[in-house]
């Protein structure tokens, strides 16, 4: 893919913290005008990847482009271009949000629209008049979502961007970042809550250990996952007729009667085999994002 279609590459990206190894070679291709997931426990190198992609930290080894440009060369030209929501951000304690907000925009050239970032803030609900020492986290975590939109940047950066926010205000940031995206912006998209993921990126990342391990579309990710399958028949049959299929397990029966099964990939095949017998029953239980992250890392621990 050429570089034009990239908002980010990385390549063989190398972070030490004195003796400790935080990215081990991390290379990733975000696609422009995509939402890119990027899963990993903490400690994996989800903070760190983000830091490195704006210059806030340099890593000792490999490459970065940022929508084309190497952030360590021209770091104010990315940042002015990007949307970053930091895990904890920290703005000093007198500032009101609107004062808060003010100072961004004038360090990004003005850019902003001012009545865009009061329907930001509307939509969130969020009082601009209050001071940041007496914000809730919750709150807090508003305003970097704010700034971090307030300017409609080309890339948004988000890391957790839905942590310690209500239900109602989670749904109404995932329709924020999908209408980012409809205008055009491109989303890396780092999160602990994977049913998010699921629903809004279109493609994720997996880290373990400073290493992207996986890259998948989201629905190929999980539909690449282990089913469960329950099935009752209204008579016993031969159990061996559905043990040959690819992909297939006997985990549990009942006289041939009821089989509890596994199934890896597509079930295309299980659901033709089965076409040939009397079923009373069929349930499947379908497994989430969370079901696909935690059963790699058990696999791979």
């Amino acid at each position: 893919m050429s570089e034009a279609a990239l908002a980010i590459q990385t390549q063989n990206l190398i972070k030490w913290y004195g003796k400790t190894q935080a990215l081990r070679g991390v290379n990733l291709e975000v696609r422009s005008g995509e939402i890119f997931g990027f899963l990993g426990p903490n400690g994996a190198g989800k903070t760190t990847t983000i830091r490195c992609l704006l210059d806030l930290i340099r890593p000792q080894g490999g490459s970065i482009l940022v929508m084309g440009i190497n952030p360590q060369k021209q770091p104010v030209s990315v940042r002015a271009r990007t949307g970053y929501l930091p895990g904890e951000l920290h703005i000093e304690d007198n500032f009101t949000v609107e004062g808060a907000l003010r100072y961004f925009n004038s360090l990004r050239g003005k850019q902003a629209d001012w009545d865009h970032v009061r329907q930001l803030a509307e939509r969130l609900q969020l009082d601009l008049k209050i001071q940041f020492k007496n914000l809730s986290k919750g709150n807090k975590q508003k305003a970097g979502l704010v700034q971090a939109l307030m300017h409609r940047p080309e890339l948004l950066l988000l890391d957790e961007p839905t942590a310690g926010l209500d239900p109602l205000i989670q749904r109404e940031v995932l329709r924020l970042v999908a209408e980012a995206r409809a205008a055009g912006a491109s989303v890396f998209f780092s999160s602990h809550i994977l049913s998010e993921v699921q629903e809004i990126c279109d493609r994720v990342g997996i880290i373990r250990q400073g290493v992207v391990v996986e890259v998948a579309e989201t629905a190929s990710l999980v539909n690449r996952a282990l089913r469960r399958v329950f099935v009752r028949f209204r008579e016993p049959i031969p159990t061996q007729a559905l043990a040959y299929l690819a992909g297939v397990k006997v985990l549990a029966e009942d006289d041939g009667q009821s089989l509890t099964l596994q199934v890896e990939g597509e079930m295309d095949g299980l659901i033709k085999a089965l076409a040939a017998f009397p079923v009373v029953e069929f349930e499947t239980e379908h497994p989430s994002l969370e079901d696909v992250f935690l059963a790699y890392y058990e696999e791979k621990g």
